[in-house]
Order: structure tokens, then sequence, then C-alpha cells
């Protein structure tokens, strides 16, 4: 079978060569398993520097686990997450935060994939009554699923108005190293210090060959997080092979360089077919996702050259996703066939 190399998914990115030679190196003897090994306390200190020395951070297989831990962390059966209708956790997890939570997910209707004080207000009522599920976590993506960014003060403001009703601030941060890269400030600026509680942290779709991790900005709300990882089979027995690939991906700054590469190849890729007849972006292009409507007809032949997502059927939307390893020979060659099939 032909691989196409593609726009479909940042997760379809090779592993960067850095991070397999960081797992190659930390394949050498014994190690104590669990998260008992060197290599792991190290990456603790590594996000202890990045993100503060009062968080703590636990490591787990993949971004849907570090959303369903988080969650769980935060919460009883009786509450509920205040979410955008478009986010992870309600499109693409199977149902698995509500399954393994118990809680009931309220998703807000949104045209950018970013939510306001205003709209979680209308969410907020119904506390202390028993018949209502109890909000107590607002979740929010950064960047989002439409490839959009909230700005730092837009996040402060959320947290400010969570917190002053005695809620927590999550935040699934999949692609958090484009956002911080589009914005120019530190991965801690758009997360624990703009004012999230929980922060799911990608590494997949940044270079990582697997594993992803959990950031509390205050360790006593994590008191249980070890059991519920366990319950939820996200621990990890050779845990040196997840805490080594972020070791190297924050230590010297390679998250920051794959970032800018992806966000500056999907910058390139909606310059170049935003000035195609017949294409019309349907987002900002602010991070490494590229939304457009192009015509129903040409959407199959190009998928059998280059393999990509439909993401509004109805509309003949799709979603072009670029990575690390995005090249502009990819986007050349794309956007030819783009021209061509639009003739």
């Amino acid at each position: 079978m032909k691989q196409l190399r593609g726009f479909a998914s940042d997760n379809n990115a090779s592993v960067h060569p850095v991070i397999m030679e960081a797992i190659a190196n930390a394949n050498i003897g014994h190690a104590v398993g669990y998260g008992d090994d060197t290599i792991t306390e190290q990456a603790q200190q590594v996000f202890k520097q990045c993100f503060g020395q009062q968080t703590q951070t636990f490591f787990v297989y993949n971004g849907t686990g570090a959303n369903v831990i988080a969650i769980q962390a935060l919460t009883q059966s009786f509450n509920a997450v205040v979410c955008a209708n478009t986010a992870h956790i309600n499109v693409d997890e199977c149902g698995a935060p509500e399954k393994l939570s118990g809680c009931k997910l309220l998703p807000i209707d949104t045209d950018n994939g970013k939510v306001t004080v205003e709209q979680i207000e209308r969410y907020m009522h119904g506390f202390g009554f028993e018949h209502h599920a109890q909000p107590k976590v607002v979740s929010i993506t950064q960047a989002t699923e439409l490839g959009t960014i909230y700005a730092i003060e837009e996040i402060k403001a959320i947290a400010d108005y969570v917190h002053s009703l005695g809620l927590y601030l999550h935040m699934d941060g999949a692609r958090i190293a484009n956002a911080a890269a589009a914005l120019g400030c530190s991965l801690a600026d758009i997360s624990i210090n703009a004012g999230v509680d929980v922060l799911s942290f990608g590494g997949t779709k940044n270079g990582l060959m697997f594993g992803e991790a959990i950031v509390f900005a205050d360790a006593k709300l994590a008191e249980s997080v070890k059991y519920i990882r366990k319950q939820s089979t996200q621990l990890h027995s050779k845990m040196r092979f997840i805490s080594a690939q972020f070791v190297r991906l924050l230590e010297d700054d390679l998250w920051l360089r794959n970032a800018n590469h992806a966000n500056n190849m999907a910058r390139l890729l909606g310059e170049k077919v935003a000035a195609i007849d017949g294409v019309e972006l349907t987002q900002r292009v602010d991070s490494n996702g590229v939304f457009a409507i192009i015509p129903k007809d040409i959407i199959e032949p190009l998928q059998q050259e280059f393999f990509f997502y439909v993401w509004d059927e109805y509309r003949s939307e799709v979603r072009w996703m670029t990575s690390f390893d995005t090249t502009e020979e990819d986007i050349e060659q794309f956007v030819s066939s783009l021209q061509k099939l639009q003739k």
C-alpha cells in the first residue's frame, strides 16, 4: 500500500530524529519501572523549570488519557464540564471523559473553537440543586481544534471568572507548543501562569513517538492522581522511554523549533491555497491548521494524491494540518495538484 504524504494530521508525522536518539539512549541497561528511574526524575525537574517549582507532572500514554485523568482529578461523578462543542473531549474521545469520570459535558456552540466568559456564564446555574449536574470544570483547548489561539488575556479572564465561582480551569494542550510559538511566549505563560489549574501537555503532535504529560498547577490537586492513572490503565511500566522524550523536547527548545516550522508551513499553505479560485479559508491560520471550503467534486481526487480529512461534509470544508516534517516541496506539490483539479 502506498504511504501518502499529506496534511491529515500532525499525528501522521514521523518521530523527530532527536527524539529517536533520546529513546535509543534510554535503552541501555536496566532501570526501575513505573517512573522510579533517574530519567523520569530528570524529566520531572525539567517540567518544574518550565512551569514552576510548585507544579507536579504525571506522564501517560496518550492525549485522551491525559484529558480523562485531569478531569477525574478535579471532579466527582455528579459534576459537569463546560467546553466548546468542537472540543476533543466532546467530539473525538468516544465518550471516554463522560464514561470514566461520570461527569456530564456541557458543550458551547462556537464558530472558531474558542469560548468566552459570557458564553460560560450561561451554564453557571443550578448550584446546590440536586437535580442538576454541578459545574466544576471549564475545559479550553490551546490551540483549538480549529487552529485558532487564545490570547493570554483571554485565558486569564476565563480563569479569573472560573475561580471566582470555585471552579477549575483545564486546558487541553495537545498543540500548546504551536500556540506558544505563534504568540511568541513561554509554554507556562499561556497555561499555568495564566491561571490554568491542570494542563494536558501534548508531545505526540510535536515530534514524540508516544506519551503525553499532565501538569498540575498545585501539587495539592494531584494527591490522588497516581491512583487514578493506574485505574485508567495509563501507568507506563517502562516510564523512562516517555520521560526521555520530554527531556529532549523541552531542554533545548526542540518543541519551539518544531512548532515554529509547522506553523510557518501552515501559513505558507494558507497563503497559496487562498489565492486559488474556488478555495475559501474558513478560519484564520493562527497555528498549524488550515481550514477551507473547496468544491466537493475535487475532494476525493485530491485525497488520492494527498491524505487529508473532510472536516464538515455538509459545507465541503476540509482540514489540512502541517507538522515539523512538512516540507515546502510537500506544499508546492499539493498546491499544484489542487490547481490542476480546479481547472
